[in-house]
């Protein structure tokens, strides 16, 4: 065997990388290849913050292989066309590949399985590059997956993972296998942070450091934004889940441990995703909710999207949004079930404007997060409600994150800012903030009477 291709995806890494591992091992020359796929473009997933994340990644993919005696190879169009094509051009036998868990993925790995036997050339899809614990490794007797979290954190907990793999010393590319330019950095958000897989690298170091020792107790802590923001990464397989949970589980103490279980998070909507594709679009457990929609409620979708909803820790996790490409989790939660809670609007509605911009718009994440807080998904409560002002005290008790992102309540002091509706006279008028687009009780109300009908 002389020639392998190796077609990256979500996994734009040289550290732990199985299936450049393998076939390194197997092959003399190897063709690092990255596919822009326009039916990914076409279905709207080529959002510009994550176009401009992903510029990042492949640059820093491209400097690690050249560093290495190689260089990484992008077309743009049809993965399996632009993949048979460069095996044909290098003469390669083999295609190597990570395996992933939605409906486009799956679709994607058959037709290239079927194309490429055709041509001769075998396909080995490697498991363990997105995930920790392969989807389907655990499951329960009577299913082929988990639908509540926490026996499936039992049984993943217990599942050993293999070894991590060294980055390469060397990358041998054939000669005659043409490559596009790479693509530029361009994003819509001020705020977005780097990609790439050294800076991915470096964030992870920093983290394990300084930041996991506190995550148990802090990470709800809105102002003091300490949580690993390591999200993007793994959405872009710059960092591997199953480095990730080895290095963590080496650091003692109940900071690791959470964060270890979010980890675990993250596999189990993948292991969901890949058995019930159809969850990306369709609601996993049906409510019968007849939702409000952008034709019967407009006004509120626009001023959640806006953050101009009148409660500010919504609005202040909406701006954040808008700003960095990214949002704090307590504010993923707040904000997602305040548009379906208490504005009861669809859950489609909130999911699809998350991936229009948050880097790490991940679809198992993203869709079945958003299922869980519209309790059509694999949360137990399925009618449970977050109060926002209830929880920005909590969250947020000094107000430090609404003033961060709210400039129009940085004069207001102590806990009022959570409440602005009850200030009096000038100092609400010199706010300019919006009143509230619904009372709490009356969202509430509305929505226990729509679940009432099941």
């Amino acid at each position: 065997m002389n020639v392998s291709v190796v077609l990256f995806t979500s996994d734009l890494r040289l550290h732990d990388h199985p299936p450049l591992s393998a076939a390194l091992e197997g092959a003399r020359e190897v063709v690092p290849l990255f596919v822009r796929d326009r039916g990914v473009d076409a279905a709207g997933f080529a959002a510009p913050n994550r176009l401009a994340f992903l510029a990042d990644c492949l640059r820093d993919l491209d400097a690690g292989l050249r560093a290495r005696g190689g260089r990484l190879v992008v077309r743009s169009g049809d993965p399996v066309e632009e993949v048979c094509r460069a095996a044909g051009e290098a003469g390669a036998d083999e295609v190597h590949l990570a395996a992933d868990v939605s409906g486009y993925a799956q679709h994607r790995e058959e037709r290239l399985r079927h194309a490429l036997e055709a041509d001769g050339v075998r396909l080995h899809v490697h498991d363990t590059v997105t995930t920790a614990v392969p989807p389907g490794a655990v499951a329960p007797s009577a299913s082929d997956h988990f639908a509540v979290f926490t026996p499936y954190f039992r049984r993943w907990s217990r599942q050993p993972l293999r070894e991590r793999l060294r980055a390469p010393r060397t990358v041998r590319v054939p000669d005659g296998v043409g490559s596009e330019d790479l693509p530029s950095h361009s994003g819509v958000s001020a705020g977005l942070a780097p990609g790439g897989e050294t800076e991915g690298r470096r964030r992870l170091t920093a983290w394990l450091r300084r930041g996991v020792g506190a995550y148990e107790d802090r990470h709800d802590d809105l102002a003091g934004d300490a949580t690993s923001r390591l999200s993007p990464h793994l959405h872009f397989g710059t960092l591997s889940p199953v480095e990730l949970v080895h290095r963590a589980r080496a650091v003692d103490g109940p900071g690791a441990e959470a964060f270890v279980r979010q980890l675990a998070w993250r596999d189990f909507h993948r292991q969901l995703l890949a058995a019930r594709p159809d969850a990306s679009r369709a609601d996993y457990r049906p409510r019968h909710d007849r939702w409000r929609t952008e034709r019967t409620a407009g006004a509120d979708i626009a001023a959640w999207r806006e953050g101009r909803t009148g409660y500010p820790v919504v609005d202040a996790a909406m701006r954040q949004l808008r700003h960095e490409g990214w949002m704090h989790n307590r504010g993923r939660l707040l904000t997602a079930s305040f548009l379906t809670k208490t504005l009861y609007v669809d859950w489609r509605i909130g999911a699809r404007h998350f991936l229009e911009l948050l880097v790490d718009g991940d679809l198992a994440n993203n869709q079945l997060n958003w299922q869980w807080v519209a309790g059509t998904g694999a949360d137990t409560r399925p009618n449970r409600v977050l109060n926002p002002v209830v929880q920005a005290k909590r969250y947020d008790p000094d107000g430090a994150y609404v003033r961060r992102w709210v400039p129009e309540l940085a004069g207001i002091g102590g806990a009022a800012v959570h409440e602005p509706w009850k200030l009096r006279g000038t100092d609400r008028e010199a706010a300019g903030y919006p009143d509230p687009v619904v009372e709490l009780s009356e969202g509430l109300a509305r929505f226990r009477r729509a679940r009432s009908r099941e």
